[in-house]
């Protein structure tokens, strides 16, 4: 049964938090005797699914996240959709899932949007239209074997900023939990590692923090994830430093900042970054599709608290950093060709 759904008049674009509200439409398509469906816009936001599904035992469930900006034109634009779509198949080949056609997925995100484009938000709001474009085993198999029927999905949901602080550092710590294995599906954008990561997060919120610091899963020496976004350090040398692991996501955000970063001034690398190194760093910051970037105030290890610029004020290149890219996305600056993508609403 589909609950109510909201309507545009619901919202405060400017006070939006990071939450689901339950759009008309959603783009849904099917897997079944080796080939997908053309899939369609659907109204029900709920999905009949059989309780041997993989979905639900296996962990044979995956998923992106992206956003629409609205431009200063009203047109609206995505951001490098073609990356969230090889990362997705990258994902599905992990955990042998059917991998959805790049031409597939960028429709649905297309069809979604232009079908809720009453509720991206206005432009200079600071809030986003965000797309979930997710993929789960929905066939029955009591066996642990891979599922013959898939189903995919995008929906949409406005929202404003993931840290409730924005532009304002926040603090995070170290713990003994792991985000992900060495060699397991820390490079996949599996639903079982963000359910693994609630419990180091939800100690890390009741002690007072942002999040966590993962580190490396074989020493507990390197950085490795901030939570569910990605570590970036600026030197004060001037380099942009991003930790290089096989067991971190591949944000496309840290590979569009280290492009920004270069452009800038900076020399930007991917490198092992050591917890006990932290002093090298003049300015640190969390990135990724939802965080876009988030300063990092202190990281507190082993009881020792480590502060950057401030904790309480932007550093100069994270606002460079931000500033360029967000001016990207929301179009207000032409970036590199293919990364600002127009969205047809009419």
């Amino acid at each position: 049964m589909s609950q109510e759904k909201a309507q545009p008049s619901d919202f405060n674009w400017e006070e939006l938090g990071f939450e689901y509200h339950d759009l008309p439409y959603r783009f849904r398509a099917y897997y079944k005797d080796g080939k997908w469906s053309e899939g369609s816009l659907e109204t029900d936001s709920n999905i009949p699914v059989n309780e041997a599904a993989t979905g639900l035992h296996y962990g044979q469930n995956i998923f992106e996240g992206l956003k629409v900006y609205r431009r200063q034109d009203g047109g609206a634009n995505l951001f490098r959709p073609d990356r969230n779509a090889k990362r997705l198949q990258n994902s599905a080949a992990r955990l042998m899932m059917a991998p959805v056609p790049e031409e597939l997925f960028l429709r649905g995100l297309k069809e979604v949007t232009k079908a809720n484009q009453a509720f991206i938000p206005p432009y200079g709001t600071g809030a986003t239209l965000y797309l979930r474009p997710f993929e789960f085993g929905g066939g029955p198999v009591v066996g642990v074997h891979p599922a013959d029927n898939y189903v995919f999905e995008v929906y949409a949901t406005p929202v404003g900023a993931y840290y409730k602080g924005g532009l304002t550092p926040t603090a995070y710590v170290t713990n003994e939990y792991d985000r992900a294995a060495h060699g397991g599906t820390g490079a996949a954008k599996a639903g079982g590692n963000y359910g693994a990561s609630m419990l180091a997060g939800d100690e890390a919120h009741a002690a007072g923090y942002s999040d966590v610091v993962y580190l490396d899963p074989r020493l507990h020496e390197n950085i490795e994830e901030l939570g569910s976004a990605n570590f970036f350090g600026i030197t004060k040398d001037g380099r942009f430093l991003t930790p290089k692991s096989p067991s971190i996501l591949p944000s496309v955000t840290k590979y569009s900042l280290l492009a920004v970063a270069e452009e800038l001034g900076l020399r930007a690398e991917e490198t092992t970054i050591s917890i006990n190194d932290l002093d090298q760093f003049a300015e640190a910051g969390a990135m990724g599709t939802a965080a876009v970037i988030s300063p990092v105030g202190s990281i507190t290890h082993n009881g020792n608290k480590h502060v950057f610029y401030s904790e309480t004020e932007v550093g100069p290149w994270t606002q460079k950093l931000y500033d360029r890219l967000t001016a990207i996305q929301y179009g207000d600056e032409k970036g590199p060709e293919g990364w600002a993508v127009d969205v047809p609403l009419n």
